[in-house]
């Protein structure tokens, strides 16, 4: 259903299984795929493509011009794709260069009033909750979260599953799994996060050791690189060595806490044999 008081170009492409609610308005380029919902007041514009089942609430403004003093106009692009939701009051800005875009990838939740800057890419199931905001080329990896009012400067990378704590910031990278605090700071793993992905214990042990070895035994990081690629094999191991190897801006620093997921917590043997850490671990302030 298309509410009459809503304005679309005739040339947006929208699937007829769309709804657009009141007095939104979709430009041209716009195409949106089957079963999204359009609510009141959205705007949609620039060449924005968005794959099924993309949620839009009331106020949106997606793929509009970047904030950038060098864009001059130049028909760039926002991609999203499936199963997203856009919450009041978003912003969503398409990429500052033709030959690049801005992406959002599926199954994220934007919550109300966060902004994604232009050539930012976001993977899947990521969560940003109110009042996120960030800045231009920023890249968060699959299933990071975000709590409220972060604040993520330019170019710099959010790794997987890595959780920032509510209000934190940061101008360098914060590694895959691990918990961002206050400013550039690491305070532990997210370990609640990596057992809701499934991770094993064994591989969440590995990776608690990996910590220490990167983070906390006093070598500088290029010295700590070098002995944790002769001593760490598992695959969210090697993830994480090779998004700390990688970075350009620097990776956030250990603030000091008492474990590596902010607890003191012994490795505690499971019924199956594994060694595993104690179910009352907690992963941080999830502030919505």
């Amino acid at each position: 259903m298309i509410h009459p008081t809503a304005i679309i170009h005739p040339q947006a492409k929208l699937d007829s299984t769309v709804q657009v609610g009141p007095y939104a308005v979709i430009d041209a380029a716009v195409e949106l795929g089957p079963h999204c919902v359009v609510g009141p007041h959205v705007y949609l514009t620039g060449h924005t493509r968005a794959g099924s089942h993309n949620r839009f609430h009331a106020g949106c403004v997606i793929g509009d011009a970047p904030q950038d003093l060098k864009y001059a106009d130049a028909p760039t692009r926002l991609q999203i794709g499936a199963h997203n939701v856009f919450r009041e009051h978003v912003t969503v800005h398409r990429s500052n260069r033709a030959d690049e875009a801005t992406v959002i990838g599926a199954h994220n939740f934007l919550m109300a009033h966060c902004h994604v800057a232009h050539n930012c890419v976001l993977g899947d199931r990521v969560i940003l909750a109110n009042g996120v905001l960030l800045g231009g080329h920023v890249t968060v990896q699959d299933r990071a979260f975000l709590s409220g009012n972060c604040l993520v400067h330019q170019f710099v990378r959010v790794g997987t599953l890595a959780l920032m704590q509510g209000g934190a910031g940061i101008s360098k990278d914060l590694p895959p799994f691990t918990i961002g605090s206050g400013v550039n700071t690491l305070c532990g793993l997210n370990i609640v996060g990596l057992r809701r992905a499934g991770i094993p214990a064994s591989e969440r042990l590995e990776l608690k050791r990996l910590y220490h070895c990167l983070f906390r035994e006093g070598r500088n990081l290029g010295e700590a690189l070098r002995v944790a690629a002769a001593q760490f094999s598992t695959p969210p191991a090697r993830q994480l060595i090779e998004f700390v190897a990688e970075s350009k801006r620097g990776v956030c620093a250990d603030g000091g806490s008492a474990s590596p997921d902010g607890r003191d917590e012994e490795v505690l043997p499971n019924s199956a044999g594994e060694t595993a850490q104690n179910e009352q671990e907690t992963d941080g302030l999830n502030l919505a």
